[in-house]
């Protein structure tokens, strides 16, 4: 029954398909949300107001198309440290596979109206390169994901500099645990032996 939707568990992560829909939409959920939640604390009692204003909706248009990239770098820099114990001697094949689907969740979208094509062509670059990086180091912990993406996604919050104060710590914060919890449902629901093995195959 409809009424019990909410009970049901979300389906399971199975192959290259899936996950590029995990990417997408939890990429999508950890940065609008951050926007909105900062726009509203600073707002206070005044955020209805600024909510209807059309200059703030532009403004949130920019910053939410801008951040998104950034949602996506997070979120496949934690999906790769996931699947990387699960490559068994495959891992650049498995990397190129995960760098070609951030690239195809990223080729979902035209170049929005908010952004001009050559910021939409410069963070598409940057998301090729992402998991590149990734491949630099040891798996980060994913607390410690969000650190260096912190800096740029405070900086495109739709409020004035002068009005956000001392919320730098408050956005990383925020930027941990959303991570964290988004982790915690892909352990949850993904078999990473079987997404491992869509990834490397090429099949979706």
């Amino acid at each position: 029954m409809a009424l019990f939707g909410f009970l049901r568990r979300k389906p399971a992560v199975r192959d290259a398909a899936a996950l590029a829909d995990f990417i997408d939409t939890q990429a999508a959920f950890l940065v609008q949300k951050g926007i909105f939640e900062y726009a509203r604390a600073r707002a206070g009692h005044y955020a209805k107001v600024l909510f209807h204003e059309s200059d703030f909706q532009a403004a949130v248009e920019v910053s939410r198309w801008r951040a998104w990239p950034l949602g996506v770098a997070m979120v496949v820099e934690m999906v790769e440290g996931e699947l990387r114990p699960h490559a068994a001697g495959e891992l650049p094949v498995l990397q190129a596979a995960l760098t070609a689907t951030a690239l195809a969740v990223f080729d979902r979208y035209p170049v929005p109206a908010a952004l001009d094509a050559g910021t939409w062509a410069a963070a598409r670059d940057d998301t090729a390169h992402v998991v590149e990086r990734c491949a630099m180091h040891p798996v980060k912990r994913v607390i410690d994901v969000p650190e260096p993406y912190t800096k740029p996604y405070f900086a495109l919050m739709p409020i004035h500099p002068k009005l956000r104060g001392q919320d730098f710590d408050t956005t990383r914060n925020y930027l941990r645990v959303a991570l964290c919890n988004i982790h915690d449902e892909l352990a949850e629901r993904i078999d990473a032996d079987a997404v491992v093995a869509s990834l490397v195959r090429g099949t979706g």
